[in-house]
């Protein structure tokens, strides 16, 4: 039997030009798709995807009426002197149409597996969407890729209807393996079709065992590089001599205004600030919209209206049209995540967000000089997944200020660590903060964080700010009830004014001496736990007698609940909660009830209840301007 081989070498070269096409147009695709927030995109998608539920003969006898003489396309390129049907263009068309919704969907739902803020990130260190296509998202989603050319490769190889009705069966032109076991079915000679059938398993199986060969040589590659950076001590790699760095090489003062509104679920981010070249801690409860005030000046979200302007740059104008991206806003982000690139090393990662136009002896330059201020000199060549938490974080900063921006946003950047590593990281920030030139915007739900970092503070609530300044006024001198909650107060009540300078604390139970003038919308009191006081002698003003209902002990401090004039039914019953160092309270617990408490003046905060009136303000206004 002379058996011509010519259907296995058009059968290969219709399935290799195929998945070239295929991985080009469904990566391309893929890509449009993931971006897409236009109307349809069900629609689309369902168009994108027909062939792999369409028979194949209904795809090619579409393809038929579509190319064919009669159809547009067709009779377009016979006006031309081009003929597609029954040529083997046409096999690659019918292969191309039926392979091609199995690389789109598979390169579409590997680009939907990695995190966006990785993609988010990148564009806030500059990288143009090309270089974020190719450096970030392509590389992560290499398998799915790669299972999506395997997939299209075999899908081509076996394409038998689309083809037949599109191309025909055309011996040494169009006739490929398929077709070929088919009519050598047809006519009986079944040993000539078993040829046939073993050619194609062999030729699947073969490229199927080259790929999977070549995934698992990588894991060990990588499994084998892990484990050298296991065994090789730190202080044992070479380091390159680094220079001083210097974060923001801008010596005047560096300036942000903010004012801007956007639509939330639940209510309307409404609000207006500048801040210079301080720190300035954003605080606020969860769900605030803290974070959405940093995403929309790194550009990562866009505000519905307002103004953006970073040192005179305009970042965003609603009224003028203007929203730069977020690779030309020079904004230093920190992802809660850290967002680093799992797939490059540290170096890398650094090197990612360096100025372009550096040499390679300035880039490892810059790359060992940024790893000193952070304390990691010699973690160069290892891969984020090779670094503890506190490591990535001082990796995520070093790479955050690599890109020298004139701002920087730490979104919640220290939530993910535990209570001694947020120590050492708190502290090395601040001390690697201290050579920043540019604005820094710490948002944080956490007040004793914000307080160690920060100079000013911004209280953030519903989307409106509530107040802002000096921490040390916001923490002393609070005249919000909202604010004196978000900033950790516990002992509230509501009050009746009595004269000038008396108040009856209605939930407490008592009257109170005041000092300072009362305000016109009074409708609380409170005193911060710390700054309550005990003493032994009973006629000082604001001092009650107590009992102790229950207490609660952290590492050095002992929290007190109190209830005054009379004891405790039970640990629920009490006024009040006064926090005690353990060596006072070594003091005090022995002593015989009633204790005396000191509620003192000049502690007591008198509060309004005017976050119902801001969020009005807010709304029928134009938003409060603060600055600093």
């Amino acid at each position: 039997m002379n058996l011509d081989f010519s259907p296995a070498w058009i059968s290969l070269k219709t399935a290799t030009v195929t998945t070239i096409i295929t991985f080009f147009l469904g990566i391309a695709t893929a890509r449009w798709m993931l971006g897409y927030r236009g109307k349809n995109k069900g629609l689309i998608d369902a168009i994108l995807t027909s062939p792999l539920v369409l028979p194949p003969t209904v795809t090619g006898f579409l393809l038929l009426l579509l190319l064919g003489r009669n159809g547009p396309l067709g009779h377009l390129l016979s006006s031309m002197g081009i003929t597609l049907i029954f040529t083997w263009p046409a096999t690659v068309i019918a292969a191309t149409v039926v392979s091609f919704p199995l690389m789109y969907k598979t390169s579409l739902a590997a680009f939907n597996q990695i995190d966006t803020s990785l993609l988010a990130c990148a564009r806030t260190l500059g990288a143009s969407e090309w270089r974020v296509f190719w450096q970030i998202l392509f590389p992560l989603a290499k398998p799915g890729i790669i299972a999506g050319i395997l997939l299209a490769f075999a899908r081509s190889l076996g394409e038998f209807g689309a083809t037949l009705m599109l191309a025909g069966s055309i011996p040494g032109k169009t006739q490929t393996i398929p077709i070929a076991i088919f009519f050598a079915s047809e006519s009986g000679n079944m040993k000539e079709a078993l040829i046939w059938v073993l050619v194609i398993l062999a030729i699947s199986l073969g490229v199927i065992t080259g790929v999977n060969f070549w995934s698992e040589s990588q894991i060990k590659k990588r499994m084998v590089h892990k484990t050298e950076k296991e065994i090789i001590d730190v202080r044992s790699v070479p380091k390159v001599k680094a220079k001083p760095v210097t974060f923001n090489s801008r010596t005047r003062s560096q300036s942000l205004f903010v004012d801007i509104q956007k639509q939330l679920p639940g209510f309307m981010l409404d609000v207006a600030f500048s801040a210079n070249n301080k720190r300035v801690g954003v605080l606020g409860g969860s769900g605030a919209g803290k974070s959405m005030i940093l995403r929309c000046i790194a550009g990562l979200e866009t505000p519905t209206q307002g103004r953006i302007v970073l040192n005179g740059r305009v970042l965003f104008d609603g009224e003028q049209n203007i929203n730069l991206p977020s690779r030309d806003r020079h904004v230093g982000y920190l992802f809660q995540n850290y967002a680093l690139f799992p797939h490059l090393t540290v170096a890398e990662n650094i090197a990612f967000g360096l100025p372009k136009g550096l040499s390679l002896k300035e880039i490892q330059q810059q790359v060992g000089a940024h790893l000193v201020a952070v304390q990691l000199p010699g973690y160069e060549k290892r891969y984020p997944g090779e670094l503890s938490g506190g490591q990535q974080q001082r990796v995520a900063l070093a790479r955050a200020l690599a890109s020298q921006p004139d701002a920087l946003l730490l979104d919640e950047a220290f939530s993910a660590l535990d209570t001694h590593l947020r120590h050492q990281i708190e502290t090395l920030v601040i001390a690697t903060l201290e050579n920043y030139r540019g604005v820094t915007l710490l948002v944080t739900h956490n007040l004793e964080e914000a307080y160690r970092i920060c100079q000013h503070l911004l209280v953030v609530d519903d989307g409106i700010i509530l107040t802002h300044g000096f921490k040390q006024d916001i923490f002393e001198y609070s005249t919000s009830l909202r604010v004196a909650q978000l900033t950790g107060c516990k002992n509230f009540s509501q009050v009746v004014i009595i004269n000038d300078h008396k108040i009856e604390a209605v939930e407490w139970g008592c009257s109170l001496d005041i000092v300072e003038p009362i305000p016109e919308d009074l409708s609380h009191v409170g005193i911060r736990a710390h700054q309550i006081t005990f003493t032994e002698e009973a006629n000082q003003p604001n001092t009650f007698p107590c009992w102790l209902a229950a207490t609660s002990e952290t590492q050095h401090r002992m929290t007190l609940y109190l209830k005054l004039y009379q004891p405790a039914i039970n640990a629920f019953d009490y006024h009040l909660q006064a926090e005690v160092f353990k060596e006072k309270w070594h003091q005090i617990k022995n002593h015989s009830f009633p204790w005396q408490v000191c509620l003192h003046p000049f502690r007591l905060l008198l509060l309004e209840d005017n976050r119902r009136n801001q969020m009005l303000s807010s709304k029928l206004k134009a938003p409060h301007k603060l600055f600093w």
